[in-house]
């Protein structure tokens, strides 16, 4: 008995995995095509149809250059941080229910979730911290804002989602939709949780932990070429997560109009994502301040908001 669940483990880890790498290898090509046409740009064309293969040649590009070392930098917390950074946004992935197929359906499984998402800001804040750089510094402090700004509003959405299911199973949460998706019952709930995801996962308008215009590149900025390669998968693969996430929470996840299939999650997965590029396209980064503002009064307001109309329409 042990043999086969260990197995079914085995299994689910290696779908998922493949799921991740094929999701962030199509999502990084995609959102360069995406972007370059809103900016008047061709983005990849010549290696395979479409710039299909640009991917994968800038993927051993990187990975044949020079890994270069901060000389002032702590290079254990400096080297740990970032594959600490990538193993908890692999174990995110793996939390992720796909229809019947799971690894764990625990009651709290996404206090769980949230509690890992806190995780991550504050390595990319150690990382920040241990490469020596001023720029990577105020790059971490502004890791730490953020967290403490967005995450709260986070929390009281899933609050109200596990208030309304009477559990945080993933699993519980897309059955309740099997009628109506929460973003119909809690709208204000969805535009909070969007907009502190768009946050936890440094998408813009709030990706002022990595403004290249002026932080270089932010906490990557004293970076070798293959260590940079690691973390911007990660990066795909955190908006792998996003997008899948949003669509089991609040868009009925595997349930669609001509029954229950995975592939119903797979399609609502793609639409966010595509929706998550097209606000990169359209919108500016937003000034530190605004942010704050926008996380502290505008969202964390919202939340107690959407908490209250769910206690009361219950």
């Amino acid at each position: 008995m042990l043999i086969n669940e260990l197995i079914e483990i085995i299994e689910y880890f290696i779908v998922m995995l493949i799921t991740a790498f094929a999701f962030a290898y199509f999502f990084g090509w995609l959102e360069r095509k995406f972007v370059g046409k809103f900016q008047r740009r061709h983005g990849p064309t010549y290696l395979g149809k479409f710039g299909l293969l640009q991917n994968l040649a800038d993927f051993f590009k990187l990975l044949t250059k020079e890994q270069v070392w901060p000389k002032k930098a702590d290079k254990l917390l400096f080297l740990v941080s970032v594959f600490l950074i990538a193993g908890f946004t692999l174990y995110l992935v793996m939390l992720l229910p796909i229809y019947n197929f799971y690894i764990i359906n625990s009651s709290i499984i996404l206090l769980l979730i949230f509690i890992i998402l806190s995780f991550l800001p504050i390595l990319i804040a150690l990382n920040g911290y241990s490469s020596s750089n001023k720029f990577a510094m105020i790059s971490a402090q502004r890791s730490i804002l953020l967290l403490i700004s967005f995450e709260i509003p986070l929390f009281l959405v899933l609050i109200a989602i596990g208030y309304y299911v009477h559990s945080y199973s993933i699993v519980s949460i897309v059955n309740a939709q099997s009628n109506l998706w929460f973003l119909f019952i809690m709208p204000i709930g969805f535009f909070v949780f969007l907009m502190a995801l768009l946050a936890e996962m440094e998408r813009t308008p709030f990706d002022l932990r990595e403004a290249d215009s002026e932080l270089i590149a932010g906490w990557l900025t004293d970076t070798g070429a293959p260590y940079y390669m690691l973390a911007l998968f990660v990066d795909y693969i955190r908006s792998f997560f996003g997008a899948a996430i949003i669509s089991l929470l609040f868009l009925g996840g595997w349930y669609g109009p001509f029954g229950n299939s995975f592939i119903w999650l797979f399609i609502k997965t793609i639409f966010v994502a595509l929706f998550i590029m097209f606000i990169r396209a359209i919108a500016i980064r937003m000034r530190i301040d605004r942010i704050l503002y926008f996380g502290w009064i505008v969202l964390l307001a919202l939340s107690i908001i959407n908490l209250y109309l769910v206690y009361l329409g219950y």
